[in-house]
């Protein structure tokens, strides 16, 4: 089977349908949220929201797009013009491929909150995915990783790591 991009099979879907991921640390600051409000009222959706589609609830858990989602969500009128549909890509992942996703398309465009990179690398790790999966997947470096494991202070996250020896205590001199 010839794999087909999610971005040629674009569909509309009611915005009740959509739900926010609980994992994204992406936030984009109130100027940014005016721009891209002011972009979307001017050229349309000109991108779609990236959503894995839960079958079960009939619900669209969005990957990425959360802030155009919120722009549809917070201004009535774009909510109107586009009759309450948003245009989505569907991404068919396991819930650990979708946090590496959401983060790719993050780090592609701008900057994270430190704290929720830090719960993702602990709720990564937590699934049993290694360092070298994480740094892999969300390109980071394993000094950026450490740094966002010692940030959650969880000791858990060591738990695996052999340290060596960086020093050893003098002996104490006779006299």
């Amino acid at each position: 089977m010839m794999f087909k991009s999610p971005a040629y099979q674009v569909i509309p879907v009611p915005l009740e349908k959509i739900k926010p991921n609980t994992y994204n640390p992406n936030a984009v600051a109130p100027p940014e949220m005016k721009l891209l409000y002011e972009s979307i009222k001017a050229d349309g959706y000109t991108m779609p929201v990236v959503c894995y589609h839960n079958e079960e609830k009939d619900e669209y858990i969005i990957v990425d797009g959360f802030h155009r989602y919120r722009v549809m969500l917070d201004h009535p009128d774009i909510y109107e013009r586009e009759k309450g549909f948003l245009p989505v890509s569907i991404i068919n992942k396991p819930i650990d491929e979708r946090m590496a996703s959401t983060i790719r398309h993050n780090r592609a465009r701008g900057s994270h909150s430190v704290d929720l990179m830090s719960n993702i690398v602990r709720e990564l790790h937590d699934m049993g995915r290694s360092d070298a999966w994480i740094s892999r997947h969300l390109g980071m470096d394993r000094d950026e990783i450490l740094r966002l494991k010692q940030i959650t202070g969880l000791a858990e996250l060591f738990r695996d790591v052999n340290f060596g020896q960086a020093w050893k205590p003098a002996e104490p001199e006779e006299e």
